[in-house]
């Protein structure tokens, strides 16, 4: 089985390039940060205070996702577009840094793992989810490339975007991600380094893929 791990910062592109090597190779997707971003769509919608450990965890077993056909379900419903607001992009970092959310959210996604090949991305995959696999990659790019890959996406939306609170924003995600205690951004040091900055999508899978391959060898 193929356990491929793809890590890295928001705008990365680590999701739209693991769903396609996931494609190309026939094999399950799983987008990880998704999962983190349902949690904090449920909490927001119950206002509950997202720094508030004791009450997260009291609401934790009300909180059933689950992926079909390339969607996201929360609770049964369908949250594939609302986990993509802004609002949930600027708190995701807040409850994903919670110990409590994190070890029930790898543990579900070790399970996936161990029962298929699987690509997962996400920010702690190569070094906590799957320390032991041996397709493990970083992606990464300069904070201007990723903050306006995220404004072109969004605009394609129809949502209302400035490209400048989209930066600062994803600056302040950077700050959060790589210095929270629970499981903290960082390249995993057996993970191969991929600078996407100025790639296209087509050309960073081609990449991936040899790199894939040469691994399997």
């Amino acid at each position: 089985m193929k356990r491929i791990a793809l890590d890295g910062p928001a705008g990365s592109g680590k999701s739209t390039v693991a769903k396609i090597i996931a494609e190309r190779l026939g094999i399950e997707y799983l987008d990880t940060g998704a999962m983190y971003r349902a949690v904090t769509l449920y909490l927001m919608g119950q206002e509950i205070d997202l720094k508030d450990n004791a009450c997260i965890e009291k609401v934790l077993p009300s909180i059933h996702i689950d992926f079909e056909n390339g969607k996201i379900f929360l609770n049964h419903v369908d949250v594939s577009e609302e986990i993509r607001m802004p609002e949930v992009a600027k708190n995701v970092s807040i409850v994903a840094a919670h110990r409590i959310v994190r070890v029930a959210m790898v543990a579900q996604q070790q399970a996936l793992a161990s029962k298929k090949s699987i690509v997962m991305d996400g920010r702690d995959i190569g070094t906590v989810v799957l320390p032991d696999t041996k397709y493990k990659f970083f992606l990464t790019a300069s904070i201007e490339e990723r903050a306006n890959r995220r404004y072109e996406e969004m605009k394609a939306k129809g949502m209302s975007v400035d490209y400048n609170q989209i930066k600062a924003e994803i600056a302040t995600r950077d700050d959060l991600d790589t210095h929270r205690t629970e499981s903290p951004l960082c390249q995993a040091k057996d993970a191969i380094l991929v600078d996407t900055t100025g790639l296209t999508i087509d050309g960073v899978v081609t990449q991936l893929l040899g790199m894939i391959q040469q691994l399997s060898e």
